[in-house]
């Protein structure tokens, strides 16, 4: 039972804490810095084609095609929006769109096939020595694309992601704590990989790829946002990550709707195993990372488990009154009791989503991707 104890509780820390702390330091005592320069502007044509599937997104449409017409046309040759079988009043917008323009080119497609799939058409369509992945919510802020261009000036990077910032209007404490704390220890680890070698994933509402390093995604996959990195890794390029790039978007303002959210991300995780066992072999020179941050955040809450039942008992009582608190608070609007285990909070929810994506993965009946809404509203479930 001792072993069992310090096994779980050894996990845990090192999934944690320890392992941010450890690729802090080789941040510091080996980093690889890599080479920006601006994009030669003289060069024609434009040199990015930016690629967006939306399903059912006519409410959010116009003003996002609007947002991407306005970005600057000496850098966006393209935009291709792909039609993911949607129902509603979408192919009618690509189709007389409110601000004709020649950069704009629609992929209608009559059925929905999940995002990996309708982003695989946009790329096979693409002409842009960079392509530009974009979500609908997200807004790009001025200079981002710019900033993002400048980093492929390295021959060694294939693979840029911006800086997300997160607005939190609305938001319950749990959410915040989320979208807040949790958001920039998450960021923290990533630009610490990225400084090192890579990330082992991005922010897949804006990452750009140069297109010759592109992978098509296999049909159905759902993080397109970790497979095509680790793909493009795989290759010998680097995965690396722009904080001047910024770009704005909302995760959900309640605490069911985050458990949701991170439900689908992490039933995508068992997922990409699945499809590319490769990510789990030599071929992935950042095998490492990959485990150490995203696979044993997986196994995390059956060692919490384990460490509850394998603990001496007056132990066993704390961390019973600590994930108590933290159901509570989600549960009951007690405001002080909010704002003290928001962090409770938030970890029960991620690793309660955690086992839910793993039974998600295992009995959803039908394509995986059906779970996943590239257009759904932030709060949706």
């Amino acid at each position: 039972m001792k072993l069992l104890f310090a096994l779980s509780f050894a996990v845990i820390l090192y999934t944690y804490l320890g392992y941010p702390i450890l690729i802090a330091l080789f941040a510091r005592v080996f980093p690889r810095p890599w080479e920006r320069a601006p994009w030669p502007l003289a060069q024609q044509p434009a040199p990015i084609s930016i690629i967006m599937a939306v399903h059912n997104g006519a409410a959010m449409l116009p003003a996002k095609l609007d947002h991407l017409l306005a970005l600057e046309p000496t850098l966006v040759r393209e935009i291709i929006v792909i039609s993911d079988g949607s129902t509603d009043a979408t192919n009618e917008i690509l189709s007389q769109p409110l601000n004709p323009d020649p950069r704009l080119r629609a992929i209608i497609l009559p059925e929905q096939v999940g995002k990996s799939a309708a982003v695989n058409h946009g790329v096979a369509e693409a002409t842009g020595e960079i392509l530009l992945f974009v979500d609908i919510r997200p807004r790009i802020e001025p200079g981002a694309l710019a900033s993002l261009l400048s980093n492929f000036a390295d021959p060694t990077v294939g693979c840029v992601a911006g800086e997300l910032l997160l607005t939190q209007q609305g938001h319950d404490a749990t959410a915040s704590a989320v979208s807040g704390l949790y958001w920039r220890y998450e960021q923290y680890i990533r630009n610490c990989e990225a400084a090192v070698d890579s990330p082992v994933g991005v922010y897949g509402g804006f990452y750009a790829i140069r297109r010759a390093c592109a992978v098509q995604a296999p049909p159905g996959l759902i993080l397109d946002d970790m497979f095509q990195p680790l793909a493009i890794i795989r290759q010998g390029f680097r995965s690396v990550l722009d904080r001047q790039a910024l770009v704005t978007d909302i995760w959900p303002s309640k605490a069911t709707g985050e458990f949701s959210r991170k439900v689908r991300t992490l039933a995508g995780n068992f997922q990409l195993i699945q499809l590319a066992p490769w990510i789990l072999g030599p071929s992935n020179r950042v095998l490492f990372q990959l485990v150490s941050h995203k696979l044993l955040r997986l196994a995390v809450p059956y060692f919490f488990l384990l460490l509850l039942v394998t603990s001496p008992w007056p132990f066993a009582v704390l961390q019973l009154l600590f994930w108590l608190m933290a159901a509570i608070a989600i549960r009951h609007r007690i405001p002080v009791l909010q704002r003290i285990a928001a962090p409770a909070s938030a970890l029960l929810v991620l690793n309660a989503a955690a086992v839910v994506g793993l039974y998600t993965f295992l009995f959803t009946r039908g394509p995986l991707w059906r779970i996943w809404s590239p257009t759904a509203a932030p709060s949706d479930p």
